[in-house]
């Protein structure tokens, strides 16, 4: 393969790491845009729920994304800094990273509260879901050109 065919294959994976960082960014700003969808999903799986209890719960999912999402975003810009650095394990991290990502998805998603039901909105858990996507092919364009 000659470094033409290369170059692109790493532009490609870097403009998707970008845009899977956008989509954490997004994700994680959701629950603080949602807060009210958030509220509404904690009231009807524990309608004995007063407002401060509502609150508390509301605040601590917040927190518990923005936690998330701030991880995601670091794990995105190092391994946008590895990748066009040329570091010959970016695409280990990249890996690392999604398998990570995959992870905290599939717990958004489908872990469920005391009550039974999901307990994180399911908008927002799916939202976890997006940046993946652009990972997975992040992770397969710099698997192929380290062919």
């Amino acid at each position: 393969m000659t470094v033409s065919a290369r170059k692109p294959n790493k532009q490609a994976a870097l403009a998707l790491m970008y845009g899977g960082a956008g989509l954490t960014v997004l994700a994680t700003l959701f629950a603080f845009i949602d807060r009210a969808g958030l509220a509404g999903h904690i009231r009807a799986g524990y309608p004995a729920y007063g407002p401060g209890e509502v609150d508390a719960a509301v605040t601590a999912y917040t927190v518990i994304l923005s936690v998330v999402g701030v991880l995601g975003l670091l794990g995105w810009l190092g391994t946008v800094w590895a990748a066009r650095a040329g570091k010959g394990w970016a695409r280990w991290l990249a890996s690392g990273m999604f398998a990570i990502a995959v992870c905290v998805a599939v717990a958004a998603v489908t872990t469920q509260d005391i009550n039974g039901e999901v307990g994180l909105a399911p908008l927002l858990g799916w939202l976890q879901v997006l940046p993946c996507v652009p990972g997975l092919a992040a992770v397969l364009l710099l698997w192929r050109r380290a062919a």
